[in-house]
């Protein structure tokens, strides 16, 4: 039988984003490159083990009443109503608590298990849930980036594209924070229900294709073979994965993916990085928002500590670190409806047995506004430059971000 020709990259980049390219990139139907084409990445994957997982605060966190500034007297002057009393807070120092409904993350503060970023934001401020999401998933703000740097970091760490399955994002919907020019991101929500709706809807397209494919002079014809055929074997992982996993960590009232992240971690798929999201703009909190906050504070906390115990239960407590962080704050002062509007800067936290457990960035002041909001002290892609360069060990996280950002000292203590 003849030798098939090679697909270049450039080809088989202009494949993915064709018509067909659609079938993997979009929504519920994103899956892997084929096994076929993977194999050359184990060696690599053997040499690191580290795993960054991040979590989407979608809605816009109040970071006032996360990590409460229950010492400044401004605080309780701005929300009459909402300010949480020092009574009824989580003091993890002499300036700063935590709401009483957030014991997992003072577990891991305490525990020197968490870096606590303070005043994160960028310049010129979207107040529009839409636009800020896209600058923080894309990490360019006002750039139109096509990619987003979780899949630019992709293409940067492994350029071929090799590694089967480096993005997962666990979700109804591919994010743009995991876009990516030479990897397919693999999506879902439900593993017992895991389909890929659009490769079914494209079945007649795939039934035109000769899936005798293997050994054919069409290397388009044979890289569209190998995409049908890995589409029924990820699926089958992922569920085997799930099936197969037990844990007795208490996730929560209300997990929202990390489970799933665990399930696939146990079942050593080679993932590099996890996506997941909340959904539907949960922590825009305009109107009652104490009880809802808190309720919110309270899974979030209890479900990425549950994680964190789990992946120690794992023995891969050392090659993890999650990031959890929100597309812009609230402003300072309560509105009329006893709840907060969109505002700009907010903390962020990284999270895992690798960090150097802390407070980082400057605290923004609580007098000295930008029209009624928080002036951000520290750009949230010095966090992306953190994660890129100190955990996922990449030497030049600029050339993923467009643009030097100084990381944080967050890892210091692994150098």
């Amino acid at each position: 039988m003849a030798k098939s020709p090679k697909l270049s990259g450039a080809d088989r980049r202009d494949l993915l984003q064709s018509g067909f390219g659609s079938m993997v990139l979009e929504g519920a139907s994103g899956i892997t490159t084929s096994p076929v084409w993977s194999r050359v990445a184990e060696a690599q994957a053997a040499a690191n083990d580290r795993i960054l997982v991040i979590v989407e605060l979608s809605g816009g966190n109040d970071g006032l009443n996360t990590v409460i500034p229950y010492a400044d007297d401004a605080y309780y002057a701005a929300r009459p109503h909402l300010g949480i009393r020092k009574d009824k807070l989580l003091k993890i120092d002499d300036h700063f608590g935590f709401q009483k409904s957030m014991e997992g993350f003072e577990r891991l503060y305490k525990d020197g298990l968490m870096g606590l970023v303070h005043g994160v934001g960028y310049d010129q401020p979207s107040f529009s849930h839409f636009s800020s999401m896209a600058f923080w998933q894309t990490g360019v703000p006002n750039g139109g980036e096509a990619y987003g740097w979780l899949g630019r970091m992709a293409d940067a760490i492994d350029p071929l594209g090799h590694t089967t399955n480096f993005l997962v994002n666990i979700d109804d919907h591919q994010s743009l924070a995991v876009r990516a020019m030479n990897h397919v991101p693999l999506v879902f929500d439900n593993p017992d229900n895991f389909t890929r709706r659009m490769y079914h809807e494209q079945q007649d397209a795939f039934g035109a294709i000769d899936m005798r494919g293997n050994g054919s002079s069409n290397p388009a014809q044979d890289f569209l073979f190998d995409i049908a055929a890995s589409a029924n074997s990820s699926e089958q992982l992922v569920r085997d994965a799930w099936n197969s996993y037990s844990t007795p960590i208490d996730y929560g009232l209300a997990p929202f993916g990390l489970e799933r992240v665990a399930a696939l971690i146990a079942a050593d798929f080679p993932t590099k990085v996890y996506y997941v999201p909340y959904r539907n703009n949960a922590f825009d909190t305009h109107v009652y928002q104490a009880d809802l906050h808190a309720r919110l504070w309270s899974y979030t906390s209890d479900h990425i500590s549950a994680f964190v115990r789990d992946m120690d239960r794992l023995g891969r407590g050392d090659d993890v670190v999650v990031m959890a962080f929100s597309e812009f704050g609230r402003r300072v002062a309560e509105n009329t409806s006893l709840g907060t509007d969109h505002g700009t800067a907010g903390p962020a936290f990284i999270i895992g047995k690798g960090v150097a457990g802390g407070q980082y960035g400057a605290v923004p002041s609580l007098t000295d506004l930008d029209d009624g909001n928080l002036k951000y002290t520290t750009d949230y892609r010095r966090l992306y430059s953190t994660l890129i360069s100190g955990w996922m060990g990449h030497e030049h996280p600029s050339a993923v971000l467009r643009d030097e950002f100084a990381p944080l000292s967050i890892f210091d203590r692994m150098a």
